[in-house]
């Protein structure tokens, strides 16, 4: 059942990834964050609120549990590790080729299955360090297609962004494992994945209210030149969305939320292994590629498809290995 899950979160996220590229490609980062923060607190607000209020969600999977300090200060960390994971791979995906970006990023796999081994004590077997050593290949691979592109993987910082994100996102995965597994903490799921949205909410708005403030400063000094009068916060929020901005970051939310639904109850299942769920999760590189192809309309993608093929070789391995 876990594996099933772990598929149908690879496909949502997917979907995330390719509206994200759209939002950024027309938005600031800051305020993609900020609002996708936003949509994804509004969306398991209402599974707090009945939770901790009424008894309709008793006994459902959408019920979230209490808990004080002990559960919050572990959430906190999460939220921590995730938000700084986003905002490296963000302002990576903003300036990379989305068939560059998913390619280099279905690698973490290779980092969490390593991050098993010494954390979990995980073993591998033989097929699955055959798909390790492809998957460390293919990460040198898209190398080709981004010179073609004027990307220089060794000297473009936006690369080097995408990788540390990867990294910190693999750690968020290895944490959820522990969060949540009964070996470890075992958090509820949706006390993880609601709460952690909302503290993330609150670290972005106060990224935000620093950055209109400095605004304001700038805009003061302009007003006092007769250039420019300063503007609110929302305003300034609204000022930097393009047309259709806040309805493709609805669709990112929605998309991510589903996404990390699955993912959470994926892993709260017994025997489920964080190495398979996060390999079978970078399956969405396959969705995002198609979009970046069909909508974007990117470029070399001839290369790129073996570059592709090499990755999604390694995780059959991988998928082998775990059977």
């Amino acid at each position: 059942m876990w594996l099933i899950l772990a598929f149908l979160s690879a496909a949502l996220l997917g979907f995330y990834d390719s509206f994200k590229k759209k939002a950024l490609q027309d938005n600031s980062v800051s305020t993609v964050l900020f609002l996708n923060t936003l949509f994804s607190t509004l969306i398991f607000a209402p599974f707090i609120i009945l939770s901790y209020t009424t008894n309709v969600l008793d006994g459902s999977i959408f019920h979230v549990a209490s808990g004080g300090w002990e559960v919050h200060k572990w959430i906190i960390l999460k939220s921590i590790i995730v938000l700084s994971s986003w905002t490296f791979g963000y302002l990576g995906m903003k300036h990379v080729p989305l068939t560059i970006y998913g390619p280099i990023n279905a690698t973490r796999p290779v980092l969490v299955l390593l991050g098993a081994i010494l954390v979990y004590g995980e073993r591998l077997n033989v097929w699955q360090w055959i798909g390790v050593a492809l998957a460390v290949v293919s990460f040198f691979m898209p190398s080709r297609s981004g010179k073609k592109e004027g990307i220089n993987f060794s000297h473009n910082r936006w690369i080097w962004f995408i990788v540390i994100g990867a990294v910190l996102g693999a750690i968020s995965g290895l944490y959820d494992k522990y969060l949540m597994n009964p070996e470890g903490l075992g958090l509820d799921r949706m006390i993880v994945q609601s709460w952690y949205n909302f503290y993330q909410m609150i670290m972005m708005g106060i990224v935000l209210a620093l950055i209109h403030h400095t605004s304001i400063s700038k805009d003061s000094k302009d007003t006092t030149a007769g250039t420019k009068k300063p503007t609110s916060f929302f305003r300034t929020i609204a000022a930097d969305l393009h047309s259709h901005g806040v309805l493709t970051i609805i669709m990112i939310s929605v998309f991510l939320s589903a996404a990390d639904f699955v993912y959470f109850y994926a892993l709260s299942l017994p025997g489920a292994m964080i190495s398979i769920v996060s390999m079978v999760r970078r399956g969405s590189v396959i969705v995002s590629f198609l979009f970046g192809a069909a909508f974007f309309h990117e470029k070399n993608l001839r290369s790129k498809t073996v570059d592709l093929a090499l990755v999604l070789l390694g995780m059959i391995f991988l998928w082998i290995g775990g059977h």
